[in-house]
């Protein structure tokens, strides 16, 4: 009967830590202060998979063999101009609140359904954990899965910017959320969305010789804290 009574525990237990990670614990918002030192903010937490520049219609990462991703398949649309991106792969566990870059104009949001259906992010997930790199191998999900595409009109070192924050859904993703419409202002360091439970968030700027990357591939970031672009 001890038995019995021993699995019953354990089983509750792990129904409770479930449901309080699930419900409470994921949606969990701690404050965050942007740094004073001028820099171009990661809009995610999480593990960082790739950093490239890329010039235009040129592959941004080789997924697998005779697949590869550019900024259009990422940002979905075309833009003839040399590309910073940024890819934070944002686990189960991390804080799922996007925050700006950059203060700056929201210009407009867009919302892409997923070309045939959401993928699961486990080969990303795993690799980051090992810090395996690529951290992007096998990951289809990089331009297949939904994504809401926002892009918020700054300026950065006395020079206009426009900056393209992309929220790429996991399969059992409930949905991308967006706090602001086309036409809010964002301060740099704000909440202006989130996604519930695995996915990933990528940055992409126009890119200039001014611009430098403050990451590289395998670093941990912080939404709204860590400057990923001097």
């Amino acid at each position: 009967m001890e038995t019995y009574h021993l699995i019953g525990l354990a089983l509750i237990l792990i129904v409770g830590g479930f449901l309080y990670w699930r419900y409470i614990w994921f949606f969990r918002n701690p404050e965050r202060l942007p740094p004073t030192a001028e820099g171009i903010l990661s809009p995610a937490d999480g593990t960082v998979v790739y950093v490239k520049t890329v010039q235009p219609f040129a592959e941004v990462v080789s997924i697998k063999k005779g697949i590869k991703a550019t900024i259009k398949d990422i940002v979905q649309e075309d833009d003839a101009s040399p590309k910073l991106i940024i890819g934070v792969f944002m686990s189960p566990f991390n804080i799922h609140y996007n925050r700006a870059p950059l203060s700056g104009q929201v210009e407009f949001i867009r919302h892409h359904p997923p070309t045939g259906k959401n993928l699961h992010m486990g080969s990303m997930h795993w690799r980051t954990l090992l810090n395996r790199a690529p951290h992007y191998a096998n990951s289809l999900h990089i331009i297949q899965n939904e994504r809401k595409v926002t892009l918020i009109k700054g300026q950065y070192k006395g020079k206009a910017l426009a900056c393209y924050v992309v929220q790429i859904a996991a399969k059992t993703v409930n949905g991308i959320d967006s706090y602001v419409h086309p036409g809010d202002t964002v301060d740099r360091g704000a909440i202006f969305g989130m996604i519930r439970i695995g996915s990933q968030v990528d940055l992409v700027v126009p890119w200039h010789e001014g611009l430098k990357p403050r990451v590289q591939a395998g670093d941990r970031v912080r939404a709204g804290e860590t400057i990923v672009i001097d």
